[in-house]
């Protein structure tokens, strides 16, 4: 696992290790989405977002505002249901290695 925002690609990858480890926290969110047995009202913005999340990893280039607006919405959506915490921590934690607010580029 990913810790610090300071860790490059790896030489030979073009595959920023950032990106792999929000396109993996994202995919695992979205099978845990997906096998939860309860609906919730606001679960299809949550599978919207997360597919918007998938899309911008699989970029390769996300921006970050769009990632943190992302993350917002799902949390919102998805935020109380406790069988879900988890995999949402990890998506927490997966767009803040692309550095705390107010950093991106303008």
């Amino acid at each position: 696992m990913l810790r610090s925002v300071e860790q490059r690609r790896v030489a030979g990858s073009e595959e920023d290790p950032r990106v792999a480890e929000l396109s993996t926290a994202v995919s695992r969110l979205r099978r845990e989405l997906a096998a939860h047995p309860v609906e919730f009202p606001d679960r299809g913005i949550a599978e919207e977002e997360l597919a918007a999340l998938a899309a911008m990893a699989l970029s390769g280039a996300p921006e970050v505002r769009r990632l943190r607006r992302s993350l917002l919405l799902v949390a919102g959506a998805i935020g109380s249901v406790s069988a879900l915490a988890a995999g949402l921590g990890a998506v927490r934690g997966a767009v803040g290695l692309f550095g705390p607010p107010g950093l991106e580029q303008r």
